[in-house]
């Protein structure tokens, strides 16, 4: 039996590993910690939201949940480190828009199957994507917005979060489905210094998630022209949608999910899928998410297989259409 000194030099080792503790030391229920993998750098808006749902999950589940970040080459190689893990019951991931509908695409080679080596568990949530201008630009809306891109002789450059990002695939849909010829894609690494280049003038929009633009937006130092999404977000109900403005079924996010190795048990994804669905329904939690302007995705993990594979089919015909390729 664990003795109460043992756990503490379990704590210990936890704090002197670099892996990041996202329950408290009451969920010690369980010997082994659950690692959840992130792709991207802590302190980013995907490691927050997995620290959020993973505090709610460590609770309902009892069991201390270890964020372990792998950030870089656009999620695969956290992807590969997940895919190739035979710790099952132990790890779970978070897979997104990159992993499991984009880089299948963007990439001729992948050290990992985004279809046969991972089950859904559910998803998490979606960040719905702003189109946004600099003060200067002479629209608030997308008909004003058209009409003064058109004008432009010169074209109307925007950026994005980095080339093969949602980002840039939501404004390559937007330029085709808005028929504006005479847009060109300013690729950034990174939405932050993006940002600063649109309200620097140097660009005159981006595309941006709603995380990232929240704090500009309330600041007023960029203007929203519309969010892509079927209804107004709710932190920021004074922005119409676009397709409220005439683009009909226009509609693209950035999504994640988790999944885990497919060599995981069926009755793993249901304790995974169950624990999950009660984080995305506490009240804290949906809180703490609606204030970053996230929406939560709450469903099983069939519905999360039927949504990826949609937005796989999706995606993949505006990336081969746009020869888009990242290698």
């Amino acid at each position: 039996m664990e003795t109460r000194m043992q756990r503490k030099q379990f704590l210990a080792a936890l704090a002197c590993s670099g892996l990041a503790l996202a329950a408290g030391p009451a969920a010690l229920a369980q010997d082994k910690p659950l690692e959840w993998v992130v792709g991207y750098a802590a302190g980013g808006g995907s490691d927050v939201v997995a620290r959020v749902i993973a505090e709610a999950m460590g609770r309902n589940m009892e069991r201390v949940i270890v964020i372990n970040n792998k950030p870089g080459a656009g999620t695969n190689i956290a992807a590969e480190y997940s895919a190739r893990s035979r710790d099952h019951g132990n790890l779970m991931f978070t897979a997104d828009f990159a992993t499991l509908a984009a880089n299948p695409f963007l990439f001729s080679k992948l050290n990992y199957n985004a279809e046969r080596d991972f089950k859904p568990v559910g998803m998490l949530v979606r960040f719905p994507m702003l189109l946004v201008v600099n003060n200067e630009v002479p629209a608030t809306n997308l008909a004003e917005f058209l009409a003064w891109a058109k004008q432009q002789k010169t074209g109307v450059s925007w950026g994005s979060a980095g080339l093969g990002s949602p980002h840039h695939l939501v404004g390559e849909l937007f330029r085709e489905q808005a028929g504006i010829s005479n847009m060109t894609h300013v690729p950034y690494r990174g939405a932050a210094p993006a940002v600063q280049d649109v309200v620097g003038g140097q660009i005159p929009a981006m595309w941006a998630d709603s995380a990232t633009i929240i704090p500009f937006l309330s600041e007023k130092k960029l203007k929203a022209i519309g969010v892509a999404s079927p209804a107004r977000v709710d932190v920021l109900p004074q922005i119409a949608t676009l397709q409220e403005q005439g683009l009909k079924g226009f509609e693209g996010y950035a999504w994640q999910g988790i999944v885990v190795p497919t060599g995981s048990s069926a009755e793993v994804v249901k304790k995974f899928s169950q624990s999950l669905q009660q984080a995305l329904a506490d009240t804290r939690t949906k809180a703490r998410l609606a204030a970053m302007g996230v929406e939560p995705m709450p469903g099983s993990a069939d519905q999360m297989g039927q949504f990826v594979r949609a937005e796989r089919s999706k995606w993949g015909r505006v990336i081969s259409a746009n020869n888009i390729k990242l290698d």
